[in-house]
């Protein structure tokens, strides 16, 4: 499954102590896919090392960019189907052109997508993405 993750949902998912700690080790554990582009490295960077430090912010990086199972992608179309927040557009222009399953994000900026048939960009709440992959393992 590949997916592209928005910076809060990445954010959320770093700490041991997190709930949410389960994505951050499917990531390191190549279970998943996950596709970024530069601009949502960069991303990643900073606000990763404002939340927490940036070591912690140059090591996270530098391991996604290592992993086997993450992918550098290129931009080639700016789609700009998010108006509320402009800078999101990112993510949404990194799942098209990744053809990715999902946006993991917990920003409601992304609902509009749902409204949009095409091209159809698929969203889900990080609780929504636990929930399918426990019914997909039988859990």
């Amino acid at each position: 499954m590949l997916v592209v993750i928005d910076t809060n949902v990445l954010l959320v998912s770093i700490s041991s102590r997190s709930k949410y700690h389960w994505l951050y080790q499917l990531i390191i554990d190549k279970k998943i896919q996950v596709a970024f582009t530069h601009d949502i490295l960069s991303e990643y960077e900073e606000q990763i090392g404002l939340h927490w430090h940036p070591d912690v912010a140059t090591n996270l990086t530098r391991s996604l960019t290592e992993l086997s199972t993450a992918f550098l992608i290129t931009i080639y179309y700016n789609l700009q189907l998010i108006t509320a927040d402009i800078d999101d557009n990112k993510f949404v222009d990194c799942a098209f052109a990744a053809n990715a399953d999902f946006i993991l994000t917990n920003d409601s900026h992304f609902n509009i997508l749902k409204t949009i048939d095409f091209p159809s960009i698929p969203t889900l709440r990080l609780d929504e993405f636990h929930e399918l992959l426990k019914k997909a393992n039988g859990l």
